[in-house]
């Protein structure tokens, strides 16, 4: 295993994740308590019993006292990239996006945690008035409770192109739940970049699944709460708009 500062493709506040000959090595920081890394590995190796195209883990290991998960590295362009690229392709990557959304929607994981029940712990956990928390919570114990399989960070950097084929990356989110929670949240995700694509890409999904859009607006201000816990400070304040909850006409 060589673990050199040159095999280093990407670092965040919890991991370091290292590439080494067709593997990649998700390397957990020091402190990190090892119940991150166990979940993560159990929830993503439940998700590749579903046959959806996801890096295959082959060891969780032990590295210089430190917890790593071992899976195939995969190496293409993203889609985010393609965007890019070929931005006369765009509504052409949407309609394969939503598609590969639905695919993952397609499947049940009834082992997994429900979406629902972390949804209502990070609310909880906010510091905010306490009739809006009141609203947040009674509208999310309001909505239908599906067991559908949701990504929970479905946005284009996680979907990459392999030799004709496309993965799905990231999915230590992953929950069972509403279809129309997880596609709120990447409308959300992709409105703090773009709000034009987001709205592209929810109109999509719900010409393709014959969704009312105002049924996943209805969602929009639960999931801008329950992503406010773990949001990054530049995204609290577009966030913040959205906990207000209101009727959609």
């Amino acid at each position: 295993m060589n673990l050199s500062k040159e095999n280093l493709i990407a670092s965040s506040e919890l991991v370091e994740i290292y590439r080494d000959g067709d593997k990649c090595i998700k390397l957990f920081k020091e402190g990190v308590r090892k119940t991150n890394p166990l979940y993560e590995a159990l929830t993503h190796a439940r998700v590749e019993d579903t046959g959806l195209p996801v890096p295959v883990i082959h060891a969780l290991d032990v590295i210089d006292g430190r917890w790593a998960i071992i899976m195939d590295m995969i190496e293409g362009e993203t889609l985010e990239d393609l965007m890019k690229e070929n931005p006369e392709k765009t509504e052409e990557y949407l309609e394969q996006m939503v598609d590969i959304q639905l695919e993952i929607h397609s499947k049940i994981v009834t082992k997994l945690s429900k979406l629902k029940d972390k949804m209502s712990r990070q609310i909880n956990s906010l510091d905010i008035d306490d009739t809006k928390k009141y609203e947040l919570l009674t509208r999310l114990e309001s909505m239908p409770k599906h067991v559908k399989l949701c990504h929970g960070n479905f946005v284009p950097e996680n979907i990459i192109y392999k030799d004709g084929k496309m993965y799905i990356l990231d999915w230590i989110q992953a929950r069972q739940g509403n279809a129309s929670a997880d596609v709120g949240k990447t409308y959300l995700l992709l409105s703090l970049r773009d709000p034009a694509l987001a709205d592209r890409y929810l109109a999509i999904f719900c010409r393709k699944t014959g969704t009312d859009k105002r049924y996943v607006q209805r969602w929009l201000p639960i999931v801008a709460a329950a992503y406010l816990p773990d949001a990054k400070p530049e995204e609290k304040e577009f966030l913040e708009k959205w906990v207000d909850v209101v009727e959609y006409q």
